[in-house]
């Protein structure tokens, strides 16, 4: 396994915490790298696009501050997402922000682009790229990824179907540089198995929806704690490609969890049709992501208190007797 020098010395516990639409914004990412953890966000939160140097102003000044006041536990490093795809017309606009803060790491989305690794690399930044299968994960590493987010079987948001234990051994055969495991992590255990699989860090975002930071309505919040996996519904219906959302906010929608329609997976879908009238409840707003780790999340809790709670559980987790 690969701990890439930007990280060491500088993690309470092995997490980068996924960068969640909407809900990840700059009160969540500072109080999460305070406490030990990557915090990500994704660049297109910051809205209007003017609202991206504000952000990064912020982050990167206010976690600077506690650098200085506290050199013995420096924060962890923080994280932009950005989205790889042809529908985002603001990416060239949010990497140039991005290249003048110097942000340590960017982690891509639905596409791989080699210009944007360079760009990354030569302001001293690192990438990781997410990923759903062996296909995708070969092209980023090819296209100058550092790192690999596998996104297995049960992951919040746009998830694959693979299953953990797999995904992290065929990955192992031929890669031996940084990977984050995502799908159902929401406790402390959950991240010592990742370690255990092979990988290097847990990616975990649901349990951090339930935390006073996050950006969420509160039903949204108070429904992640009483749902358990059972109630996770995975559907390419909301945006065109397959992710997990709880089965009660497609109900409140109106709609049947266990009859949904398939949407057509060549193109994101945002919700409206050919008129520009609403077709469907919007996913994210409307339609809430969540993974099947769920059942582990039971109360809302300052991000710090969360992480404690997962550094807690990390430190005690050993192999039970046999």
């Amino acid at each position: 396994m690969s701990m890439p020098a930007l990280f060491k010395g500088r993690l309470s516990i092995p997490v980068i915490g996924s960068p969640l639409f909407i809900i990840s914004v700059p009160d969540l990412v500072i109080a999460q790298c305070k406490a030990g953890v990557v915090g990500a966000f994704p660049a297109l939160n910051a809205r209007p696009p003017e609202l991206l140097d504000e952000w990064l102003a912020r982050i990167t000044e206010e976690l600077a501050a506690h650098d200085k006041a506290h050199p013995e536990t420096p924060s962890a490093p923080f994280a932009v997402n950005q989205i790889v795809h042809r529908s985002n017309n603001r990416l060239e606009h949010d990497l140039a922000l991005c290249e003048k803060y110097k942000v340590p790491m960017i982690i891509t989305s639905l596409g791989a682009r080699e210009e944007l690794n360079q760009a990354a690399h030569h302001w001293g930044g690192i990438v990781f790229h997410d990923v759903i299968n062996q296909k995708f994960a070969h092209k980023a590493i090819e296209k100058g990824a550092d790192g690999l987010i596998l996104v297995a079987a049960g992951a919040g948001g746009h998830a694959g179907t693979i299953s953990p234990f797999a995904f992290v051994a065929e990955t192992r055969q031929w890669f031996d540089g940084p990977i984050a495991l995502s799908g159902a992590i929401a406790n402390g255990r959950a991240i010592r198995a990742a370690r255990v699989l092979g990988a290097d860090f847990a990616y975990v975002g649901s349990a951090f929806i339930a935390t006073k930071e996050a950006n969420a309505v509160e039903r949204y919040k108070e429904m992640i704690t009483a749902s358990g996996a059972e109630d996770i519904v995975y559907s390419n219906l909301f945006t065109g490609v397959h992710g997990n959302y709880l089965k009660p906010s497609i109900v409140a929608a109106g709609m049947d969890p266990e009859n949904l329609p398939t949407s057509d997976p060549s193109k994101m879908n945002f919700g409206t049709d050919a008129s520009g009238e609403r077709a469907k409840p919007k996913a994210w707003k409307e339609i809430w992501g969540s993974g099947q780790g769920v059942g582990s999340i039971g109360a809302i809790l300052p991000a710090a208190e969360l992480i404690a709670r997962f550094k807690k559980e990390y430190d005690e987790a050993v192999d039970p007797p046999v």
